[in-house]
């Protein structure tokens, strides 16, 4: 039983910090120089793509396009800048803590 638990907080834990992982990367990364959690400010909220996004499959790999490579047109006039210093993985890491953003 005990060890039951432990390997629950272990990955409540890890789930916890993914998400503020996340989060600081979306900082780090300049993503909230045109992003808010809830409302637009230059670009959609994340609450707003992942409402969006939710029930279209392979849509993780799209945005993780779009978040490195740049798009226009999916959201208005305003093009989203390609962002080439990401890494895929952290391209991907911020595709599905955005898609968390409900």
């Amino acid at each position: 039983m005990k060890r039951f638990l432990w390997m629950s907080v272990s990955v409540v834990a890890l789930v916890s910090n993914v998400a503020l992982a996340s989060e600081d990367l979306a900082k780090a990364k300049g993503c909230t120089a045109c992003h808010m959690a809830t409302r637009k400010l230059v670009g959609p909220s994340y609450k707003d793509i992942a409402d969006r996004y939710a029930q279209q499959k392979g849509v993780e790999d799209t945005l993780t396009e779009r978040v490195r490579k740049g798009s226009r047109g999916a959201w208005g006039a305003i093009p989203m800048p390609a962002n080439a210093k990401l890494t895929d993985e952290e391209a991907r890491a911020l595709v599905k803590w955005i898609m968390t953003q409900k």
